[in-house]
């Protein structure tokens, strides 16, 4: 019988931008002393996982804030990114 292979998660571009933009304009400094929570639906929760990459719940709740609290700044963002790369991409080399 085969094991079935687990598939790695990887983060959503959007959302790792998003937090890197968070990261860049100080909004992830600082002890995390904030407690923010609420009962979802579960569907909703593992589809919000899966698309995002997160791999908990608080997680998930830092990629959704860090996307609410920069979607304004991401198209000037995105847009000063042209002709870099990042150092994680692999070029097979």
């Amino acid at each position: 019988m085969l094991t079935p292979v687990k598939k790695k998660l990887v983060r959503s571009g959007r959302f790792h931008d998003a937090l890197t933009i968070a990261r860049q304009v100080g909004l992830l400094r600082g002890a995390k002393t904030e407690v923010v929570r609420g009962r979802m639906p579960k569907a909703l929760v593992r589809k919000a996982k899966a698309t995002s990459g997160a791999r908990s719940d608080t997680e998930l709740i830092e990629m959704a804030l860090a996307n609410l609290a920069v979607a304004d700044q991401y198209p000037d963002w995105l847009l000063s990114q042209k002709g870099t790369v990042r150092k994680e991409v692999d070029l097979e080399f």
